[in-house]
Parts: C-alpha cells; structure tokens; sequence
C-alpha cells in the first residue's frame, strides 16, 4: 500500500481540525478545543488507540473535552478550595467541582489554541500549537503569569511524538504544572475485547486520597493488582480506579505499556522522566477507555505542607527560562 505524508485542514465530526498523515499512522487535533489531539490511528491495522469524540455527538466533546484524547491540563488536578499560594502569595482559583469544593483541571483544556504551522515531508507529518498566556488570557486572570506553551504533534515510522515547549516571558517566577488526562482506548483492535488487554505502568507508591480526592500525606500499601500493575501487568480495569501513584521509571523510562494477548501487539505511551506522578481513572469501569495520566505535581501541591517541592512536583520556571519534555505513543507489533 502507497501512503501519502500530509499536514491537511479538514473536519473532524464538523469541527475544524488539521490531520497528519504518515505512513500507515493518521492523527487529528483539535486546536478550537483545547489544542486536544482527539485520533491517533493505524489505518492498515485498524486500531484507533485514543478514545475519540463520537463524530455524531461532537457537543459531548465540547462539554466535557478532558475525557477524550490528549487533552493538556494546567494547573492539573485538583487545589483545595481553590486556594494556590506561590512565593508568598495566596492565588483564588474558582472553585468548579462543587461536589469537593476544588478547583479542577486549570485552563488550557478548553480553550482554543493558534496553529503556528503544519507541513509534512519524507521524514515526519507535524503541527505545532501554541497558547500565548497574558493579560485577557483565562489562565492569567486568577494566575497572572505571562509565559508560551508550545504543543509540536508529529506523526514519524515510530508513531506519534509531543513535545511540549514552555517559556516564561514574565518578570517573577511562575508554577509550571502540567499533566495529560490520555484518554487510550481498549480495545484498540476492533476484532479484540477489553478482556484481550493487560496495562503495565511504572508506578511507586499510592497516595491516600481523602474524600475530597486529595492527598492526606499517607501513602496506602499496593494491592496483589496493583504490584502486578507496575511489574508484569493486570487488566486496567481490575477495580474502579481514581488513584495518584508516584511514578518510579523502570530501566531509565517512564511509561505505560497495553498489551492486545489476542494478537500480541503493544501499545507504549512513554511520557518522560518530568511526570513525577500517575494519576489513573477508568470512569468506573463503565466503559472502553483508561486515562494513564501523567502529571508533574502532586495533587494539591501548593497547599501541601512538609515536603520538599521536588519531592512533589512543586517546581517552577524563572523569568526567560524554558522547559521541554518530550513523550511518544508508539506500537510494538507482535514478536514472531
């Protein structure tokens, strides 16, 4: 089969979406809506390995766009009342779980990013999105800092490859807290089913959650599932999960690994040493899709007390500096 590499606006489900094309792969994103890349496929294989928006109920994706592809959350995750001191100030973030009094998931999830430009040639299919954050910016509002966040997509013969860029333009230091809620579909493979499927993922220790979802300071003993979680792998949907874990890289990588026993492919999602932290949910086990979440900060981290900011991901970006951290989602085919 002859591909052709392309960089293309077209739609998605009636939405205005630019789609990259290499090689077997297929991709699109999203920019109105959070810059989320919303597909990721392999076309001679027929797997679809991201749980995509359904194209004929694109208002669900609207309303509750964390839930599907890569969405990028900033701050992520959950502050207690919606309180976020930083260097000696106290930030009011609105509170928008009223069920826990939190403030969740932060501000560039939804909001429409700039594609600064896309193009393809013999070696990659590639976007590069920006979001210019300053004065008029949601996130500037309740967080005055003013700073880039570059997204770069591009699809190679590996698979997928993000790169996530971050620049503070501002005078004072700023808190550079970023996750991904990855949305990963199981089954990927239309022929197999969730049972097919086991996840290994490189956690540490679990995080006692209070009944506001966060962090209490006490860690929890893994379960015989989780142990296996993090060793030869288990079902992603062994329990209902909601759970923070520490990441510990294996072998000097941080990553995911879901293995198809029926066909005997993988896919890796490998998310760099940065994420400190795991955030797992599998929405209850109601359907066919996990979100293996990595995360820089602990949840709830500026308000915890006692912990060195490394420890916890509390870290932040000076005045002209950058931060870079590159992830990749690829397949493995099945060792013959």
């Amino acid at each position: 089969m002859t591909h052709q590499n392309q960089a293309v606006e077209e739609q998605f489900g009636g939405i205005p979406a630019v789609w990259l094309r290499f090689n077997q792969f297929e991709a699109a994103v999203i920019p109105s809506v959070g810059g989320n890349l919303v597909a990721y496929r392999d076309t001679e294989q027929g797997h679809r390995y991201l749980r995509e928006p359904d194209l004929n109920n694109m208002d669900a994706f609207r309303a509750a766009p964390a839930v599907y592809g890569i969405p990028i959350l900033s701050p992520p995750n959950r502050y207690e009342d919606g309180r976020f001191p930083w260097d000696g100030e106290i930030y009011q973030l609105p509170v928008n779980e009223p069920a826990t009094g939190n403030h969740l998931h932060g501000f560039l999830h939804d909001v429409e990013w700039n594609v600064e430009g896309y193009g393809a040639n013999e070696l990659e299919s590639y976007v590069l999105l920006s979001q210019e954050v300053k004065e008029g910016h949601p996130f500037h509002k309740y967080l005055p800092f003013t700073f880039t966040v570059t997204l770069r997509y591009a699809l190679n013969q590996d698979g997928l490859q993000q790169q996530l860029k971050v620049r503070n333009n501002g005078t004072k230091r700023m808190p550079n807290l970023f996750a991904f809620h990855t949305a990963i579909s199981v089954p990927f493979d239309s022929a197999s089913q969730r049972s097919d499927y086991t996840a290994k993922i490189t956690i540490g220790q679990r995080r006692e959650l209070n009944e506001r979802s966060l962090p209490t300071g006490e860690f929890q003993p893994l379960t015989p599932d989780e142990e296996k979680l993090k060793a030869e792998g288990v079902s992603p949907f062994f329990a209902a999960m909601d759970n923070h874990y520490t990441a510990v890289p294996q072998n000097g990588r941080n990553y995911m690994e879901l293995t198809d026993h029926r066909t005997g492919q993988k896919l890796v999602y490998d998310v760099g040493t940065s994420y400190k932290h795991w955030m797992i949910w599998n929405n209850n086990m109601e359907d066919n899709f996990f979100c293996p979440e990595p995360q820089m900060n602990l949840v709830n981290a500026p308000n915890v007390k006692g912990a060195s900011a490394e420890e916890i991901g509390l870290i932040g970006l000076e005045a002209g500096e950058i931060f870079e951290q590159t992830s990749r989602l690829y397949p493995i085919p099945a060792q013959k």
